[in-house]
């Protein structure tokens, strides 16, 4: 699979060498990126049989819904990279992860997908302007988009590159 337009686009604000968490990583497509960018990575999803770890790669199988302790309390990183997940609770666990001057890069669907398929349900739909309030004050907003894509299928998203105020 293809790796996020979004990412490719905004991982030149990750400081050469900065360790990445990547969240829900599923296959490892994020993971592969930046490992191949020259960083450290640690992949964390609840599925981790398509992830192989490697010299700079950890793999942390971990089910990140269930109401388990977050399993990298007091591990921060110079970015944070999620993509097609939406699990409120997790926000704060996700900001504290980041070192100050750290980079969130998140994208995720946004109410409006239901039209276009899966997912639906609005508890993984992230509501009109929902990333922009949840990063106001704390963060520096690079860029910032919701809106329907094509690629690689119809969805309505939105989409955040931020950095966590020093």
């Amino acid at each position: 699979m293809m790796i996020s337009s979004w990412i490719a686009t905004w991982a030149g604000l990750v400081p050469s060498g900065a360790a990445i968490l990547d969240v829900a990583a599923g296959n490892g497509r994020h993971t592969r990126f930046f490992a191949d960018r020259g960083h450290p990575v640690t992949a964390v999803d609840r599925e981790v049989s398509g992830l192989a770890a490697a010299d700079n790669v950890e793999v942390i199988p971990a089910d990140l819904e269930d109401g388990s302790p977050w399993p990298l309390a007091g591990r921060t990183f110079g970015a944070v990279a999620v993509t097609n997940f939406l699990h409120r609770p997790l926000f704060p666990h996700l900001f504290a992860a980041l070192q100050p001057g750290g980079v969130l890069l998140y994208e995720t669907f946004m109410i409006g997908n239901e039209r276009f398929g899966r997912p639906s349900n609005p508890d993984f739909l992230l509501k009109d302007g929902e990333l922009l309030e949840l990063v106001r004050g704390r963060f520096s907003v690079v860029a910032y988009e919701a809106r329907m894509i094509s690629e690689p299928k119809m969805a309505m998203v939105q989409r955040i590159a931020a950095r966590l105020s020093s």
